[in-house]
């Protein structure tokens, strides 16, 4: 883990989370935090129990975002995420306290029982109505789903995919994906809803389908059986951001956001998206 100094000022908060917006140009940006003196460490946080952090998550936490089901074991992408933000902010493992929150409660208007939530929340002008954002810690990226049995099952550049049949949903960033980063030598095929591309796939229509990374995971683990992740695509468009979930006007906001930003911008989030979803949920870049 990394050693940054873990008495971060909110004053010190808006310069971190410009900078990790430089970063992430596209993304929708986070809610800058209210400059105050309240220094960002265990002792002075107002959280929900004092000396402890309260993490919320939906029920199931699904693979490859937690592992088990069980958010405190650490593993899988989000869980690592939120145990790092936490020791930033000078929380060892036994300081945090998991709760869980159905995805439409956490993002609904009025108090939170926790400090902060993660379960892949998107960042959306709507949603900042009614409670706060970190800065993003993760931007969505497309990736190529196929059969085991096709062709393209194993293959690991984008140039190994130009003489395949690739199809994605009509109007998605999915679509222009494929069109602007993979650039096949064939018509990418499109379909007016998720079911009809999806049914393509199973009956060998096209070779492989176009979709954001945690739809990926989903059809691949609980929809299509013998499906598995070719790989993630480049970054195209402005792609959806998952951020950080804290009730609205949280004193809390500008401390986790400038840590999330902090992680950013040194890199440890990517080395986190490099262990659990490029590597353990085997979806590797394709490049």
């Amino acid at each position: 883990m990394v050693t940054t100094p873990r008495t971060l000022a909110f004053a010190t908060a808006a310069a971190v989370l410009l900078a990790a917006s430089a970063c992430t140009s596209q993304a929708q940006p986070a809610p800058m935090p209210t400059v105050s003196t309240v220094a960002c460490t265990k002792d002075s946080l107002p959280t929900e129990t004092a000396g402890k952090l309260t993490i919320a998550t939906g029920e199931p936490a699904e693979q490859p975002w937690f592992v088990d089901d069980e958010p405190d074991n650490g593993q899988g992408f989000e869980a690592a995420v939120a145990y790092t933000v936490a020791e930033q902010l000078g929380y060892a493992r036994d300081d945090v306290t998991w709760t869980r929150v159905a995805s439409d409660a956490a993002v609904a208007p009025g108090p939170k029982n926790f400090d902060f939530g993660i379960d892949r929340f998107s960042i959306t002008d709507e949603r900042k109505q009614a409670v706060d954002f970190s800065a993003p810690y993760h931007l969505v990226r497309q990736a190529v789903i196929t059969l085991k049995s096709s062709k393209i099952a194993g293959r690991t550049a984008l140039a190994e995919l130009r003489d395949a049949r690739l199809g994605a949903q009509a109007g998605t960033t999915g679509h222009q994906a494929i069109t602007d980063v993979v650039k096949p030598k064939s018509e990418p095929r499109t379909y007016d809803s998720s079911d009809d591309a999806k049914k393509a796939l199973r009956d060998g229509r096209i070779d492989g389908l176009v979709v954001d990374l945690p739809t990926a995971f989903d059809i691949t683990g609980a929809e299509i059986d013998d499906a598995l992740v070719v790989g993630q695509l480049p970054q195209v468009g402005s792609p959806e951001a998952f951020g950080l979930l804290l009730g609205k006007d949280s004193p809390l906001t500008g401390c986790v956001s400038a840590t999330v930003g902090q992680l950013m911008g040194n890199g440890v989030l990517k080395q986190l998206e490099t262990q659990w979803l490029t590597e353990a949920a085997k979806a590797p870049n394709l490049t």
